[in-house]
């Protein structure tokens, strides 16, 4: 089994997540006691996102590189970004070592992709939502990919950071951000994206109209799969 090494803390809340579905996942497919081999290095997010709001995509990005070489010198055989939004700075990352990165717009793309699904609504950040990094990869794999106007966007942004990062769900934020989601719908999405590995923290199987695709499971899936991979 190859180690992964996970970059996390961007929000703990969703680190957890990583941390269970990898274990999960590698006890599904062996059986038994088994469990995942893997590194972490855990950013304190409070100065992420400071970078973030100040547009500091470089220094964010070093801070990146330097955990990622962190993680190889530790055994890593691949490295995780675990947030959508610092797969801004994926290249920076993957430039800092010899090791793979494990890119979540690949694995999330895949899978729509086998789900026979070409259009998608794009839920996240306002960065992510906002910027080309994650639509330009996505829409390299043939999707076609749908964000909401700037008012939800704004409404979105705000309960990520104000809220989910913070482990507070409220059933009102459950109804504006569905309400965002199923306005992309009309828009013509076939799927929904959850494109902050906080999302799937409010939004439920089964929430919404048309399928939606948790990237903080695909993305940790994905790794599972590579870990287990000859």
């Amino acid at each position: 089994m190859k180690t992964i090494g996970l970059l996390g803390g961007m929000s703990w809340q969703s680190t957890i997540d990583y941390y269970r579905i990898l274990n999960e996942e590698v006890a599904r497919r062996l059986g038994g006691l088994h469990s995942a081999k893997l590194v972490m290095y855990s950013v304190d997010f409070s100065g992420i996102a400071e970078m973030q709001r100040r547009g500091e995509w470089d220094a964010a990005g070093a801070v990146l590189a330097e955990a990622a070489r962190n993680l190889e010198r530790a055994g890593a055989d691949m490295v995780l970004i675990g947030a959508n939004t610092m797969h801004l700075v994926a290249d920076a990352v993957q430039q800092a070592v010899r090791i793979p990165l494990v890119h979540i717009a690949d694995a999330t793309a895949d899978r729509v992709r086998q789900a026979g699904l070409t259009r998608v609504g794009l839920l996240g950040t306002r960065y992510t939502m906002e910027k080309d990094f994650l639509k330009d990869r996505l829409a390299s794999h043939g999707l076609t990919v749908y964000v909401p106007d700037a008012e939800d966007r704004e409404e979105v942004h705000r309960i990520i950071y104000e809220e989910l990062c913070l482990g507070i769900i409220t059933e009102e934020s459950r109804k504006r951000v569905t309400e965002a989601a199923e306005r992309l719908v009309g828009q013509g999405a076939e799927g929904i994206l959850l494109s902050c590995t906080e999302l799937p923290l409010l939004i439920r199987p089964g929430d919404l109209s048309v399928p939606d695709f948790d990237t903080t499971r695909i993305h940790a899936e994905r790794a599972v799969e590579l870990a287990l991979s000859e």
